[in-house]
């Protein structure tokens, strides 16, 4: 698979489905496990087609629900491949819910799954297929997707550095005005 370029709309799918009553919570609203089960599976059909093969997920980035989705809705996803690297791809999601009674069209959030491709004997990492950028949506896509990991990589260091801090007692502080008590610190950080 090494040096050879798919364009991305060759790996677009689309998953629509009607939301019956079994899917509601106890709200009444769709639930949310629902919807994320149906992301991942539009995101690894996606990331199936443009490596030809076997992947799996290894990260879900940007999940938040702007508006809930209603049962009798239907809902459409639209998946594409935002980004490949060596052995992974993202996924970009667009969610439409749409609302026969009222005539709407909702897009009720945007995921990013980010999915590996493997060997299916020896379950390590294989390479993908590079991308064909054909459009300026393409590349922006693109673009957006390398610097959301690049961000990605800064907020792992950085909480990883503020967690280490945070075990010394000193950063006490950083509690001051939270909604929680701490007992008895003196157990917790004992004395060198």
């Amino acid at each position: 698979m090494q040096n050879t370029f798919r364009p991305v709309k060759d790996a677009v799918t689309v998953l629509t489905e009607l939301m019956i009553p079994s899917y509601a919570n106890f709200g009444g609203k769709v639930h949310g496990g629902l919807i994320l089960s149906l992301l991942d599976k539009v995101a690894y059909t996606c990331a199936s087609k443009h490596c030809s093969g076997y992947c799996v997920t290894v990260s879900v980035d940007g999940v938040d629900f702007h508006s809930p989705v209603e049962v009798g809705d239907l809902v459409s996803m639209y998946a594409s491949v935002n980004y490949v690297g060596k052995s992974s791809m993202v996924i970009g999601v667009k969610v439409v819910s749409e609302n026969f009674k009222k005539g709407t069209t909702t897009h009720t959030n945007t995921s990013f799954f980010t999915m590996v491709a493997m060997d299916e004997e020896t379950k390590k990492p294989i390479p993908v297929p590079g991308l064909i950028l054909e459009s300026a949506d393409d590349i922006r896509r693109f673009i957006e997707a390398s610097k959301r990991k690049e961000l990605k990589t800064q907020y792992k260091a950085a909480l990883k550095k503020h967690n280490e801090e945070a075990r010394n007692q000193a950063h006490f502080k950083l509690l001051e005005g939270e909604n929680c008590i701490v007992p008895d610190s003196t157990s917790l950080f004992p004395k060198s």
